[in-house]
C-alpha cells in the first residue's frame, strides 16, 4: 500500500506549496485577479483535502460493501483503520470549526448592524457616532441592502475630497462583493493549516481592488493615495474594519497600498505572471488529481482483495 502513502502526502501535503505559489502568483497579478486566483486556489485546494480524507474514511464501509470482515481488511491492509479513525476525527473536527467560524462571521455581521442602528443615513452611507476616523463596508444582512458606514470622528477629520475617496473604496467593496471572497477564504483556512496564509494575501488584494476602483473614480491616484494615507494616520489602532465582513479603507498595510497607487495602474500579466498561473494550475490540478485518485484507487483496491479472499475460498 506504498502507492495509498504517496497519494495521500501529495493530497494533504501539496497545498503548502500551492498556497505559497497562489501568493507569489498574486503578487504580480492586478489586484481583480489576484483576488479570484487566491480565492479560487482555496476552494479547490480545500476540497481537494477534504476529498482525500473522505476517501480514507471510507475504507471500512467500502470493504463492508464487499462483504470482507474487519479482520480481513487488518488481514490486508493493518493501517486502514487507524487512517480511516484519523481521517474521520479530522473531518469531525473541520465540521464542527467550520460551523464556529460560519457562526462567528454572522455574528460579527448582526452586532455590526446593531452597531449602524445608532447612525443616521443618508442614500447608501450611515454615519455612526464615535470618535475615531474610520469607514467600513457594511454587506447585505436580512433584507437590508449593503451600507458604507463612516465614523462621525471620519467626517469631522477629513476633508470632502478625502471622504469621497473613502466612500468610493466601500462601495467598491460592495459592489465587487468582496465580503463573499473574503468569508469564503476564511472558511477554507479551517479545512488546511496551509491556507491561513491566503487570508492575508486576500485582504491586502481586495484593499488594493478597491484602491484601484476608488482612484478611477476619482480621477487622480494622487489624490487616492493622499486620502487613504491621511486617513490611516489619523485612525485609531483599534479598528472595526479590515477583515471579513467589515472591509475598511484604513487597514492592512497602508504604505504598501498608498506606494501602488503612486505608480500606474497595474495591467494584464505577462510572460512570468503566465509562468506563475501556469505552476498554481499545476499545482491544484495535481492535489486534485491526488485526491481523486485516493478515492478511486482505494475503492478499486478493496474490490481487489475481495476478490481474491473469495478465490482463497
Amino acid at each position: 500500500m506504498t502507492w495509498v502513502l504517496a497519494l495521500v502526502v501529495l493530497a494533504l501535503g501539496f497545498p503548502w506549496g500551492a498556497a505559497l505559489v497562489a501568493r507569489r502568483l498574486a503578487l504580480v497579478l492586478p489586484p481583480r485577479e489576484a483576488s479570484w486566483a487566491l480565492a479560487g486556489a482555496a476552494v479547490l485546494l480545500a476540497g481537494g483535502t477534504t476529498a482525500a480524507l473522505v476517501g480514507l474514511f471510507h475504507v471500512p464501509f467500502l470493504a463492508a460493501l464487499e462483504r470482507m470482515s474487519l479482520a480481513q481488511v487488518l488481514a490486508e491492509w493493518p493501517a486502514a483503520v487507524p487512517f480511516a479513525g484519523t481521517a474521520g476525527a479530522v473531518l469531525l473536527v473541520q465540521a464542527v470549526l467550520l460551523v464556529r467560524r460560519w457562526a462567528r462571521q454572522r455574528a460579527l455581521l448582526r452586532r455590526a448592524w446593531q452597531l449602524a442602528g445608532e447612525g443616521t443615513g443618508d442614500g447608501d452611507v450611515l454615519v455612526i457616532p464615535a470618535a475615531d476616523v474610520d469607514a467600513f463596508a457594511l454587506p447585505a444582512y436580512q433584507g437590508r441592502p449593503g451600507r458604507v458606514v463612516l465614523t462621525s470622528g471620519t467626517v469631522r477629520t477629513l476633508k470632502a475630497g478625502e471622504r469621497e475617496v473613502l466612500l468610493a473604496h466601500e462601495r467598491a467593496h460592495l459592489a465587487g462583493r468582496h465580503h463573499l471572497l473574503s468569508a469564503v477564504v476564511d472558511l477554507a483556512t479551517v479545512v488546511h493549516p496551509a491556507l491561513r496564509g491566503l487570508r492575508a494575501s486576500l485582504a491586502f488584494h481586495l484593499e488594493r481592488w478597491a484602491d484601484e476602483s476608488a482612484a478611477r473614480v476619482m480621477g487622480d491616484r494622487r489624490i487616492a493615495a493622499a486620502a487613504i494615507a491621511r486617513a490611516a494616520l489619523a485612525g485609531s489602532s483599534h479598528r472595526r474594519g479590515g477583515a471579513y465582513p467589515l472591509l475598511s479603507a484604513v487597514n492592512g498595510p497602508v504604505p504598501r497600498r498608498v506606494e501602488a497607487l503612486l505608480r500606474p495602474e497595474p495591467t494584464a500579466p505577462r510572460g512570468g505572471a503566465r509562468r506563475a498561473a501556469v505552476a498554481l494550475a499545476g499545482t491544484v490540478v495535481v492535489t486534485a488529481v491526488a485526491a481523486l485518485g485516493l478515492a478511486y484507487g482505494l475503492h478499486e483496491y478493496v474490490e481487489y482483495a475481495a476478490r481474491r479472499l473469495i478465490g482463497a475460498e
